[in-house]
């Protein structure tokens, strides 16, 4: 414990997230350990004041929190498997990558030698760490989040989800997928404008301003689908439909394929050929969420 009453924080690992996050410990006034495989890369973070750990068990004896931003869960036992004693007593951060089973293994064996597990998924880049663009989702043990939001804070906004130490993992992927689609979007119309003399970057600033207005939109489809209401809606399944259809044939016609949005054509079709034309666009929902007896 530093003399400001900041806990010792260690971090495993000093790839593009960990250096920065390891950074941020130290501007916030936090004793921090670091430890990466390649020595060389603590060199900076020595510099600033954080202390060098010769081996992954040294540096989680170091710290009641340890900090894990490796790529993956492989990497992640690979690194702590020889530490494994050193556990006890600890709350452990994993922010590696990956699926919501494998959240669950890992909290079940760091739970087997006396941490405690909480599971992060970082959505920022390594220039947004302790910066208000930057947050990072949290899911395990609640005690370890109470215990430590100040210090998770630090690192970025942070947000908890309960218990199942897969939470975290499902809403990354949830808001990956989100972005994937806005992404894809964003690169089949450059594609289909570079084809007719439109450079990507020229389209680039438009194509922000429009998505930031899409963003706007979402709070009224999630009320929408959330009370599985579609009538009145300003944006039909029709209407969507004919621009859909349309943006397939342009794109055709030019040569740039149509498949990024083919599914989505597909799903308009059906609900419009099952009577729903004239609900919102919200209502492709009811094609997306799992069946049951009472959907219509």
């Amino acid at each position: 414990m530093s003399e400001q009453g900041r806990p010792n924080v260690t971090v495993l690992g000093l790839g593009r997230m960990g250096t920065p996050i390891a950074a941020a410990f130290l501007r916030a006034g936090y004793p921090t350990t670091v430890w990466n495989r390649t020595t060389g890369k603590a060199d900076g973070l020595v510099a600033q004041g954080a202390v060098h750990a010769a081996t992954p068990a040294e540096a989680v004896a170091a710290s009641p929190l340890v900090v894990v931003p490796l790529l993956d869960y492989d990497a992640v036992r690979r690194v702590l498997g020889p530490a494994a004693s050193a556990l006890s007593g600890r709350v452990l951060v994993n922010l590696a990558n990956g699926a919501p089973e494998q959240a669950r293994e890992l909290a079940s064996w760091a739970t087997d030698h006396g941490a405690d597990y909480l599971d992060g998924a970082m959505m920022a880049l390594p220039q947004t760490v302790a910066t208000p663009e930057g947050f990072f989702l949290y899911s395990g043990s609640e005690r370890a989040f109470t215990t430590y939001r100040a210090e998770l804070d630090v690192m970025a906004s942070s947000h908890y989800f309960g218990a199942d130490p897969g939470l975290a993992e499902i809403h990354d992927l949830a808001l990956l997928g989100t972005g994937y689609a806005a992404l894809t979007g964003f690169l089949h119309a450059a594609a289909l404008l570079d084809a007719l003399g439109t450079a990507p970057a020229d389209f680039a600033p438009l194509a922000s301003r429009w998505l930031t207005g899409m963003a706007q939109f979402l709070p009224e489809l999630a009320r929408e689908a959330g009370a599985r209401a579609y009538d009145g809606g300003v944006s039909t399944v029709d209407l969507n439909r004919v621009a859909v259809d349309n943006l397939v044939r342009i794109s055709r016609a030019n040569g740039v394929g149509g498949d990024v949005h083919e599914p989505l054509r597909a799903l308009l079709d059906r609900r419009s050929a099952d009577g729903h034309g004239e609900e919102s666009f919200s209502s492709v929902f009811e094609l997306l969420r799992p069946r049951d007896a009472g959907q219509r």
